[in-house]
């Protein structure tokens, strides 16, 4: 791997910039702490982390800017899919990633009025890993960037707000931010927005989402675990009816759930009080009804507004968006974190010669589009039928849910069955890196 150094300056002392002038702009930021890198990552989310660590690994200097003061914080997605972990096992991750704590996902039990359904099992996949690993998403932050500060071409900024784009001819040349001690510049022939579904960085770049609004919304929240605890086949249960779907995935000292309800009647739900909750609950799995009584404030649950959107452009000179910030996915499969770190491995395989180069034409930031944009689209589509078709009738029926004929063929053949979830869970097309 050739090794590219990029050297950095930098200036004291920082200066406010609002409601100044245009010549006090200038005098300012003659002033600033100004540094150069040579690609300049927002947001350490799973995309930010991943392509940070990737570039440092091929000698590139990356900062990775992140606006919190640390990663742990409640996430939504902590599903480490089959594909990631395939990813980091050509880099001799994987391993040490399953140290952390963790459980398995082989594949989910389905309750419905006539009994338990297992409609796949993750074991089938042409894998190594042949289930979805549930970890932390902060603990998974944490390890990948651990791993790149190993680096000397990474740099990780902590409670950076990025507030401006630098713009010179038409061209991105690095950002302003805010840090703790004061307004910073960091210039980059090239900057990556990962800053997630409520992105600056697009906001500021003025690319606009297309959304598309899927029929639910979900109430996140923990159940803890007692003694005689009753089994969950493959780490993942659903109950389906009145209603409600009832989403369960277990963790190690703590059963993660999710109530799926109609969109818009949130106020409703939350005006009939957490006793609500725990009957949608009990009556979803009486196995759980006791574990419900846990649930004693309307604070211990979290509102997940579901949408669905992508972002017709996703570069301009000098930017490039990817992840949550180029196209947000549906919850249903858990896909997000998948397809953002594979966004992040495409990126980091195309970018890596041009990067070393010192120059990033629009034309390369175009390919990492055109060859991400078609698998996000499918995934969104087939999301978007199982909302529509399944979740949607569960969620307007006020009757316990029987087991439709359709799944019960729809199983009985292998490549009905096993397609959808190769696609979920390994993706559209298998993404590799293509210089471990």
């Amino acid at each position: 791997m050739l090794a590219h150094t990029w050297s950095g300056e930098s200036f004291t002392p920082t200066v406010a910039m609002d409601s100044m002038t245009p010549h006090e702009q200038i005098q300012a930021e003659s002033s600033l702490n100004t540094q150069s890198t040579t690609c300049c990552v927002v947001g350490g989310g799973p995309a930010g982390a991943v392509l940070s660590l990737l570039l440092a690994r091929r000698g590139i200097h990356v900062t990775l800017l992140e606006m919190h003061k640390d990663f742990d914080r409640e996430f939504r997605g902590d599903t480490i899919h089959p594909s990631i972990l395939e990813i980091l096992d050509q880099i001799g991750l994987a391993e040490k990633l399953h140290e952390i704590p963790h459980t398995k996902v082989t594949g989910p039990t389905l309750q419905f009025a006539d009994g338990p359904f297992r409609p796949f099992e993750l074991t089938r996949l042409p894998t190594r890993f042949p289930y979805i690993l549930m970890i932390p998403q902060c603990r998974f932050l944490e390890f990948i960037t651990a791993a790149a500060s190993k680096f000397p071409q990474f740099k990780l900024v902590m409670q950076a707000q990025v507030q401006h784009l630098i713009e010179e001819d038409g061209v991105v040349r690095g950002v302003r931010y805010l840090g703790a001690d004061g307004e910073h510049e960091l210039r980059a022939p090239l900057t990556v927005g990962t800053d997630g579904r409520f992105s600056m960085i697009r906001k500021l770049a003025g690319f606009e989402a297309i959304k598309t609004a899927p029929p639910m919304d979900v109430l996140w929240f923990r159940l803890p675990k007692l003694p005689d605890e009753p089994p969950v086949v493959g780490g993942a249960f659903g109950g389906i009816g009145r209603g409600r779907v009832f989403v369960l995935l277990e963790r190690n000292d703590y059963w993660q759930c999710g109530l799926v309800f109609p969109k818009g009647k949130y106020q409703e739900l939350r005006a009939q009080g957490v006793e609500a909750v725990q009957k949608s609950l009990a009556e979803a799995e009486p196995r759980f009804a006791k574990h419900t009584e846990s649930i004693t404030d309307w604070d211990q649950l979290k509102l997940l507004s579901v949408e669905s959107s992508l972002c017709p452009l996703w570069h301009k000179p000098g930017l490039l968006i990817i992840g949550d910030a180029a196209h947000v996915m549906s919850p249903v499969g858990g896909v997000g974190i998948n397809y953002a770190v594979q966004d992040a491995v495409v990126a980091a395989n195309l970018l890596t010669a041009p990067l070393q180069a010192g120059t990033v034409s629009n034309a390369q930031l175009a390919e990492v589009q055109r060859q991400r944009e078609f698998p996000v689209r499918v995934i969104q589509k087939m999301q978007g039928f199982m909302q529509r078709r399944l979740i949607a009738g569960a969620l307007q029926s006020q009757q316990r849910a029987r087991i439709p004929w359709q799944l019960k063929v729809f199983v009985k053949i292998p490549l009905l069955r096993d397609l959808p979830v190769r696609l979920m869970m390994l993706g559209i097309r298998r993404v590799r890196l293509a210089d471990p």
